[in-house]
């Protein structure tokens, strides 16, 4: 799989400097963590849920989470697991077929080895699970079933712990619970993938909701949790983990609303600028706010619950050719003894060695997003990535 990769060969060309690379479910996990992108999830009720994954693995979806925790239903949850096994064994049916990284959402750490065991050869299409409500009690009961699966299964199984509890929210708490999630995932380093913000529960604690022309980082009591989680569990000194955005809960058909104007070549005179208005116009301006503010704060990839935001997810992840510029001239071997150069877009200073560590996290996301050509930016990205 690649991003991008459902879009014609010709048309990455033109759109990149250096286009994404190909990675696979067996990739190395610090490729398949900087990879995950716009993670949409989707409940494990779907009927026709083999489907849905390979219509969105043919729109440009990297990686999926199947989910049987708050999505659905308490009722649901034994039908739900039945109808994963039934979803997973016809997808394993499909030789050939491309498919996104798969991830199940459970609820308690039994479910882990008894789904593993339940899916048997099919599990070869699993990625791992997502653990809610991750704390050092709980995480380390998810990590040690995730970790017997794993051992029974002979499948590599990664985690990707969802930092969501109240513990994590409240100032008394909060020093002690980072520390705790933090010994729990040091610990089981090799088997956690990334670290998952649940804002929602966070405003859920306080009775908040943000509105659609604000991000989460406008709604302090939970920007405060993301810097304290950034600042223990997403450090670049190799100690830190990936850390994804907080999901974005609004939407409205875009995909149909593109559609019209990408009839039409989205280059000619004045309609890039068009699209960039309808963008804003149809209240997603505020999802792309809170994608780059994501990114200003040290955040990379995002939950989705909309197929809708997984392109401006993506297309806001291609690294530009003068980030890509900057990046390279910082890590040449010749500036290792750091010192300050001018940017080869003249407009900017380069210190080598405080800026190395954002250089090199630069080009680990230039090899799986690409690098987008010096005359294309975020909006012809987005037009050539919508479904036609």
């Amino acid at each position: 799989m690649r991003h991008f990769g459902h879009i014609a060969p010709g048309e990455r060309q033109r759109l990149f400097h250096r286009e994404p690379a190909v990675f696979t479910a067996d990739s190395p996990a610090p490729v398949l963590a900087a990879a995950l992108g716009a993670t949409l999830y989707s409940p494990a009720t779907r009927p026709h849920l083999a489907d849905d994954v390979l219509k969105q693995a043919g729109r440009g979806v990297v990686s999926m989470v199947l989910c049987l925790e708050d999505s659905i239903d308490d009722a649901d949850v034994v039908d739900a697991e039945e109808n994963l096994v039934r979803q997973f064994t016809r997808l394993a049916a499909l030789p050939g077929a491309e498919l996104p990284l798969l991830f199940i959402r459970v609820r308690v750490p039994a479910q882990i080895p008894d789904l593993v065991a339940r899916l048997g050869p099919a599990v070869r299409l699993l990625s791992g699970f997502v653990l809610p409500k991750f704390n050092e009690e709980r995480g380390v009961l998810f990590m040690e079933a995730l970790t017997a699966a794993e051992t029974a299964s002979g499948h590599r199984l990664f985690a990707m712990p969802v930092l969501e509890s109240p513990d994590l929210l409240y100032l008394e708490t909060r020093r002690e619970a980072l520390n705790g999630i933090f010994r729990t995932v040091d610990k089981w380093r090799d088997r956690v993938l990334a670290l998952r913000l649940g804002v929602t529960d966070f405003c859920s604690a306080y009775g908040l909701r943000r509105a659609p022309d604000m991000t989460a980082y406008d709604v302090q009591i939970v920007a405060s949790v993301i810097a304290d989680v950034v600042n223990v569990l997403g450090r670049a000194d190799g100690t830190g983990f990936t850390v994804t955005g907080p999901v974005w809960e609004y939407f409205r058909a875009q995909e149909r609303m593109f559609k019209p104007q990408l009839r039409r070549s989205p280059f000619l005179e004045g309609q890039v600028e068009e699209l960039r208005e309808e963008l804003i116009e149809h209240d997603m301006d505020g999802l792309l706010r809170e994608i780059a503010l994501d990114r200003a704060n040290g955040l990379l990839g995002k939950t989705c619950i909309h197929p809708s935001h997984v392109m401006p997810v993506h297309a806001l992840s291609v690294v530009s050719h003068e980030e890509y510029s900057d990046a390279q001239d910082i890590l040449r071997p010749e500036r290792l003894g750091g010192g300050v150069l001018r940017s080869a877009y003249t407009n900017k200073m380069n210190e080598v060695k405080p800026h190395r560590a954002w250089a090199e996290r630069t080009l680990q996301r230039a090899e799986v997003f690409g690098v987008a050509n010096e005359d294309i930016g975020f909006v012809e990205l987005l037009a050539a990535g919508v479904p036609r």
